[in-house]
């Protein structure tokens, strides 16, 4: 069954590869979107995947890289990345990122 509702704190964190942390908030199989928390120095790795992706800085500063470019994106910023293209962050300071992926992320399920 697809999570199609999320209430403010009922998801739990979870700890990712990179030592950042991630929730899972709402999905179906065609859309995701997911909260990730990163301390400050915190890195997302470059890495790339088929989803198309849709980002916004909720709290903090993040230098993000896309496709070889890099820019400061603040609170209120957002971001979207094609399919396939490599990508990371690294946290300027402690925040949140929300990420909308299309499709359904499986292997954060």
């Amino acid at each position: 069954m697809s999570d199609i509702f999320s209430h403010a704190g009922e998801k739990a964190w979870e700890p990712t590869a990179d030592g950042n942390r991630r929730r899972v908030l709402v999905h179906t199989d065609e859309l995701m979107m997911v909260e990730f928390a990163f301390e400050k120095g915190g890195v997302g790795a470059l890495h790339s995947h088929p989803h198309v992706q849709a980002s916004y800085v909720a709290e903090g500063r993040f230098e993000v890289t896309i496709d070889g470019r890099s820019e400061v994106l603040e609170t209120g910023s957002s971001f979207i990345v094609p399919s396939n293209l490599v990508h990371g962050v690294k946290a300027m300071e402690a925040g949140r990122l929300v990420d909308s992926f299309a499709p359904c992320r499986a292997d954060f399920l």
